[in-house]
């Protein structure tokens, strides 16, 4: 019988339980679509390690001692002499050097082909008979002339074969032929750009050296082979498995990926748990506005386990469509997110069982359990209770919730404090903790909170608006366990969006602060994407009218005093004058075999001028240098600077990271004569200090939009809550609205009532979320202070614009709920029950 009765009260209330599975929907469609979407990624990336190197049996390569990217130290080069000694090897087939770096095409239009900036890699190679790829079309290259480049790439650029092209390199830019467009299947927006053997040691590595040699097998296991080879290798050398080989790059892809779901992931429970609040709202007034019946129920015989289980059946009706829906919607996301991806993107969707499994266990299970307080107390109501004309739920007292509400927040509020101090095991699992319990308590809190606040908001509306004005305030102060509850759900989104605002504002400031303090240069030229600067460039710069000096700067990986670091050389007096160092001991001349290391590392060590500190270089070798001079932490050099000469000494080819420019007259001609003299150099950029500040703070933007636009699910879904309250508020108070209607109130008052009673609730959330996430911001800011968060900003101006937004949510939420009540009919309403 029971079941009956839930399929009819589905029935009956289609509309109430569409608005509430809309909150499901969303919220299961962020989870689907980010594992549908990580799920699509992972399997183009397996697809693509399959092919790359599938017939290599062993790889022979230098071991990495220190570890990092693939700059000129991380990436010590293997002797041609080694592919020499391994042709006499049993059990070797077609052992190939291989010559790897970076290397890209400028089109027709004069850019560099690609997305070099955190994108795909724009990767150069030697082209090798039975390599990895195959020709497309044309032919191979010969001599230091032609290249072959990806037919992407081509089709890009406009190019084809027997074009001439501009390729950048690490060295001066080269005009060559393309003799050839290569097949390379789907490598996920990289692009290949290739020569022939000689032409690419001598363009990205030095000639007589490889990246690493690679060879089949003529019999013997991989293992096998891989023992046999090891015991020609000259030391430093390594030789692994083309298993391991594919497995390591598989590794490195699938740690990405994993941060990258996770971190989608947070803002599909965010969504979640904002709908949760929407679920609990309104199966709470769905209770309330069906307790007669309810009390019918219990009166002919219905016991309470089964008026319970009636509610809990609906919220699994609502939990199994909202999670099926959400699935195809989070298709549809997760197709969004891969084009967003360009060219990484074009391998279409892959559809497992996980999304499918999850996106069903997260909506049902989240829906019964918003529902099942309401259900609780729906089966407490007395039989009695049906007897009587005006039923309603009973109002408790707010005591134990604020008390409840106090301690959480206090609570939560500690374990934030104590996260971002850096104390227990896991300082990311506290503050998130600490948020969630923050989130609850203020939650908890609202209805106090609403009530001084929402007749502060309703004053003006009572006062401009007269009759309908202080019929919405009254109404959004009537019940203010319901107004907090539809509050709190947009609440929580605006309160995360802003601490990321608060956070980007700060962050921006700061750099700003640190640019101004320690940017002593005139000008910075730097790689826009992932390549080097020839050896030519600082010559080119000093010749530039108004130029005084050009030095190069180069940076590394080293082990020092057995742990990894970062280390930068060059001209150190152009160094220490460029960053405005400033000495706290020694002096900042290192000679043929110093280091200076800045305060806090030498604080950490126990470090004082004269030590002598270990550093471990990538070739193997570790050599002792002198400590010279400790300055004051700088974030634009990093943590330690070591002396050229002992830089070169362990490095076959140094690769140039920047080129700092001192000008004796810094105008805009002159940096108009050093971008005309690199003019065929158009992978660098030149920058002053006003333009690397509009860098960093692009970078900073573009991340706060990011996330802001993830977190705005939130917000849409706090929306549809909002829509939801107010249609279920005008049901509930159909009789009232029929009363009011009777007495003179217009359907244009009705309408405006509504809406001002909308816009105040939304506002209030917007008001409450706000104080919060400035508060966040603030605390975070003061905890990273002294990790570079140095300037606490907040950004009003963009408070004010989302107070306008929530001010507009309230209006578009209360549209269909103001239609509705005002197309009804007076003596119907007047008698409805």
């Amino acid at each position: 019988m029971m079941g009956k009765v839930t399929l009819r009260n589905l029935a009956a209330h289609k509309i109430r339980l569409v608005l509430t599975g809309v909150a499901v929907i969303l919220g299961v469609a962020f989870v689907a679509g980010t594992l549908i979407f990580t799920d699509s990624m992972n399997k183009q990336f397996d697809d693509l390690f399959s092919r790359v190197g599938k017939n290599v049996a062993v790889d022979v390569r230098a071991k990495k001692v220190v570890g990092g990217d693939d700059d000129g130290m991380a990436a010590q080069p293997v002797p041609a002499s080694v592919l020499t000694a391994l042709r006499g090897v049993e059990g070797v087939k077609d052992p190939r050097g291989n010559v790897t770096g970076y290397a890209a095409v400028v089109g027709k239009d004069g850019k560099v082909i690609g997305t070099p900036q955190n994108g795909p890699p724009q990767i150069g190679a030697n082209w090798t008979a039975g390599g990895s790829y195959d020709l497309k079309a044309g032919r191979a290259p010969q001599g230091p002339a032609e290249v072959v480049i990806d037919a992407t790439t081509a089709e890009k650029g406009k190019l084809s074969v027997g074009d001439t092209a501009r390729v950048v390199t690490a060295g001066p830019p080269q005009r060559m032929k393309i003799v050839g467009l290569i097949d390379t299947g789907n490598l996920m927006g990289a692009t290949v750009t290739a020569f022939d053997t000689p032409t690419a040691q001598a363009l990205m590595l030095k000639p007589g050296y490889f990246s690493d040699i690679e060879m089949g097998s003529t019999g013997p296991s991989q293992a096998e082979l891989r023992d046999r080879v090891a015991k020609v290798l000259p030391q430093g050398m390594e030789a692994v498995t083309g298993e391991k080989l594919r497995e390591e790059s598989k590794s490195d892809i699938a740690s990405m990926m994993n941060f990258f779901q996770t971190f989608l992931l947070v803002f599909a429970l965010i969504s979640i748990f904002v709908g949760a609040f929407i679920i609990f709202n309104t199966f709470s007034m769905l209770v309330a506005q069906r307790t007669r019946e309810l009390a019918l129920l219990r009166a002919v015989g219905a016991a309470r386990g089964q008026v319970t289980r009636a509610v809990i059946g609906e919220a699994v009706a609502v939990g199994v469509i909202g999670s099926t829906l959400g699935l195809l919607v989070g298709a549809g996301l997760a197709s969004l997110l891969q084009s967003q991806m360009g060219d990484a993107g074009q391998g279409g969707l892959t559809f497992t069982a996980r999304p499918v499994i999850w996106s069903y266990v997260v909506g049902i299970v989240v829906t019964v359990v918003s529902a099942y307080f309401p259900a609780r107390r729906a089966a407490k109501i007395p039989p009695v209770a049906a007897m009587r004309d005006d039923v309603a739920m009973p109002q408790r007292s707010l005591r134990i919730r604020v008390a409840l509400g106090s301690l959480l927040t206090a609570a939560g509020a500690g374990l934030i404090a104590v996260g971002l101090a850096g104390a227990g095991g896991s300082p990311i699992a506290l503050v998130g903790v600490g948020v969630f319990a923050v989130f609850i308590g203020v939650a908890m809190l609202a209805p106090v909170i609403s009530l001084p606040v929402l007749r502060v908001l309703g004053a003006p509306f009572a006062r401009l608006m007269g009759s309908p004005g202080r019929l919405a305030r009254q109404n959004a102060l009537r019940n203010p366990r319901r107004t907090a509850a539809t509050a709190a759900a947009l609440m929580i989104g605006l309160a995360l969006i802003t601490t990321v605002n608060v956070l980007g504002s700060s962050t921006s400031a700061s750099m700003d602060a640190k640019v101004d303090a320690q940017f002593g240069a005139d000008y910075l030229v730097m790689p826009t994407g992932a390549g080097s600067i020839g050896a030519e460039v600082p010559g080119k710069i000093k010749a530039v009218p108004g130029v005084r000096n050009a030095s190069p700067t180069y940076t590394a990986d080293a082990k020092i005093a057995g742990k990894r670091d970062s280390v930068m050389s060059g001209d150190v007096a152009e160094i220490a004058k460029a960053a405005r160092l400033k000495m706290v001991a020694g002096s900042s001349d290192l000679g043929a075999a110093g280091i200076m290391v800045d305060d806090k590392s030498a604080k950490k060590h126990g470090w004082t001028v004269g030590a002598t500190i270990p550093v471990q270089f990538t070739d193997g070798r570790t050599e002792p240098l002198r400590l010279t001079g400790i300055y004051t932490k700088s974030d634009l050099i990093g943590a330690n600077v070591i002396a050229e000469q002992a830089y070169r000494q362990h490095t076959v080819r140094p690769f140039i990271d920047a080129v700092i420019v001192d000008a004796a007259t810094a105008d805009a001609a002159t940096k108009t004569g050093i971008e005309n003299a690199l003019k065929d150099y158009p992978a660098l950029d030149v920058s002053d200090q006003a333009a690397l500040k509009e860098q960093i703070s692009k970078q900073i933007d573009g991340l706060v939009k990011f996330v802001s636009i993830l977190l705005a699910m939130s917000v849409i879904i706090a929306a549809v809550g909002v829509v939801n309250t107010l249609a279920l508020s005008v049901i509930e108070r159909t009789r009232e609205i029929g009363l009011l209607r009777a007495i003179g109130i217009s359907r244009r008052q009705l309408r405006r009532m509504i809406r001002v009673e909308s816009i105040m609730i939304a506002v209030f959330g917007a008001l409450l979320g706000m104080g919060i996430g400035v508060a966040f911001g603030a605390a975070m800011q003061n905890a990273l202070a002294d990790k570079g968060l140095g300037v606490l900003a907040v950004p009003y101006g963009t408070l004010v614009v989302y107070l306008v937004v929530a001010a507009v949510i309230g209006v578009l939420a209360a549209l269909w709920p103001a239609w509705r009540a005002g197309r009804m009919d007076v003596l119907k309403a007047i008698a409805t029950e």
